[in-house]
C-alpha cells in the first residue's frame, strides 16, 4: 500500500513525551519521504469526530524539532471513547442513533488517511484497535500504529511506556521542595500524592529517584538538617497491603525520633477501601467515559492524611499532588532516546502496513516491535518483588506485604 497521507492524534492524559513524539513523527516522515502529507486531529478523537484538524505545512515541518523541548501536546488531548455512544451523545459529539465508529471512519475516508498514528495509553490504543477493526470490516484499508504513552507505565505487555521516566524524575524534584516544608510546623505529616490509578510504578520510581537525589546532597546534622528528616518514610501503593494501625505504629516511632513523617502515596492506594467507605456513607462515585473512578473526587491523599494524622499526633498536615506538575514536563534525555527509537520503528511499520503498538514486548524477550492490538491492555501491576524496590523498603524500614487481589 502506497502511503499518501498520514494522520496523528494524541489522547488521554498528558505525559512528558507527546510533543516530542509528534515532532519526531513529522521529522521522520519528512526525512524519508517529504511528499507524504501529514495532518493532525486536534484534541484527539474529539477532533476526529468533528473533523477538527490542522495540515502540517512546510513551515510546520521546519519547526517540528522545537517540540522536543516542550511538554504537553501542541495538537491537544481529550478523553473520548468511540465505543461509548451514550457519553458522546451527552457531550454533543454525535447525534442519537449515530455510530461513532462510522462517523470517525467516514472522516478518515474523507481526509484520505492511509496511516493513523495514535499516541496514548491503553484506552487510546484499544480505541484505535476498535476503529481499525471497524474499517477493515468495511473494506477500508487503514494502518493504525500506536505509541505507548502513560506516566503510570502500566500497559500490557509494554516494558516501558513513553514519558514515565521523566514523570518519575519530575515527581522527585517536586518532592524535594515539598519536603523542604518539613520544619514549617511541629510534628509535621507530609503526604506526596503521585498519580497511579491501578499501578504503583510511578510512585515507587519517584521515591527511588528522590532518594537518589538525596544521595547527591551534603547535610548539616549539627544544625538540625539531617537526611533522616527529609527521607522517604513510607511508600503506599495499590500493590501493597496497607495496615493502617501497624503503619501508624511504625511511623509514630519515626515522628517521635525525627519530628516529621514523609509519605509517598500512589493515588490508587487503598482505592477500594475508600470507595467502599464513601458508598456506605451514601456518596455517589463519579466515573469517566472509560468507567474509571474520578480519583480527584475521592481525594486519596486527604483520606490517608485523616487516617494517620491523629494516630501520629501530627500538629500540621500537608498533602501535595505532583501529577499535573510532572505529567506536562518536557521529556528528559532518557525518554528522548526511547521516543526516538519507537518513532523510527513506528514509521517503518506504517510504511510496511504493519499495525500495532510500538514497544518492548515483555512476553517476547523485551524485543522492540509492533505489538498486535489484541494483546494490548491496561492495568499492569507493578512488581513489588523487584530487587530495587525491595531494597528501598528495607532501607526505610517498611515491611513488604503484597496486596490481596480485589
Amino acid at each position: 500500500m502506497a502511503v499518501r497521507r498520514v494522520a496523528l492524534l494524541t489522547a488521554g492524559g498528558f505525559a512528558p513525551c507527546l510533543s516530542s513524539a509528534v515532532g519526531g513523527l513529522i521529522e521522520r516522515y519528512t526525512e524519508l519521504d517529504p511528499t507524504i502529507e501529514i495532518i493532525a486531529y486536534q484534541y484527539g478523537y474529539r477532533g476526529l469526530l468533528t473533523g477538527d484538524k490542522i495540515v502540517i505545512t512546510d513551515e510546520a515541518r521546519k519547526q517540528a524539532p522545537i517540540l522536543h523541548k516542550f511538554g504537553g501536546s501542541p495538537i491537544g488531548n481529550s478523553r473520548v471513547k468511540l465505543t461509548n455512544a451514550a457519553d458522546l451523545v451527552k457531550r454533543g459529539l454525535v447525534k442519537e442513533g449515530d455510530n461513532p465508529l462510522t462517523i470517525a471512519a467516514k472522516q478518515l475516508q474523507k481526509d484520505g488517511v492511509d496511516v493513523l498514528h495514535t499516541i496514548g495509553g491503553d484506552d487510546t490504543n484499544t480505541t484505535a484497535a476498535d476503529l481499525a477493526a471497524y474499517l477493515a470490516e468495511n473494506n477500508y484499508d487503514l494502518t493504525v500504529v500506536g505509541l505507548p504513552k502513560t506516566i503510570d507505565n502500566d500497559i500490557i505487555p509494554i516494558k516501558q511506556s513513553l514519558g514515565a521516566w521523566t514523570s518519575a524524575e519530575e515527581s522527585a524534584q517536586f518532592a524535594d521542595n515539598i519536603i523542604g516544608e518539613h520544619r514549617s510546623g511541629y510534628r509535621m505529616l507530609i503526604i506526596h500524592e503521585v498519580m497511579g490509578r491501578h499501578c504503583g510504578w510511578l510512585t515507587a520510581a519517584a521515591a527511588k529517584a528522590y532518594r537518589e537525589l538525596l544521595d547527591t546532597k551534603t547535610f548539616a546534622p549539627a544544625l538540625g538538617l539531617t537526611r533522616e528528616r527529609v527521607d522517604v518514610h513510607a511508600v503506599l501503593l495499590p500493590e501493597l497491603e496497607i495496615d493502617i494501625e501497624a503503619e501508624a505504629t511504625r511511623l509514630g516511632r519515626v515522628m517521635d525520633e525525627v519530628g516529621n513523617v514523609n509519605i509517598f502515596l500512589s493515588e490508587g492506594a487503598g482505592m477500594y477501601e475508600i470507595i467502599e467507605q464513601l458508598e456506605a456513607a451514601g456518596e455517589e462515585i463519579k466515573r469517566d467515559a472509560f468507567g474509571h473512578v474520578a480519583l480527584d473526587t475521592i481525594n486519596p491523599g486527604q483520606w490517608f492524611a485523616k487516617q494517620f494524622a491523629e494516630k501520629l499526633g501530627a500538629e500540621k498536615v500537608m498533602v501535595q499532588k505532583s501529577g499535573y506538575y510532572s505529567r506536562a514536563a518536557a521529556a528528559n534525555p532518557e525518554d528522548l532516546r526511547l521516543i526516538k527509537g519507537m518513532v523510527d520503528l513506528a514509521v517503518e511499520c506504517a510504511l510496511k502496513g504493519e499495525p500495532g503498538v510500538i514497544g518492548h514486548d515483555e512476553e517476547d524477550g523485551d524485543k522492540l516491535k509492533a505489538v498486535p492490538f489484541p494483546r494490548i491492555a491496561g492495568g499492569k501491576a507493578f512488581d513489588v518483588a523487584q530487587g530495587w524496590f525491595v531494597d528501598l523498603l528495607t532501607e526505610i524500614g517498611q515491611p513488604l506485604v503484597p496486596a490481596k487481589a480485589h
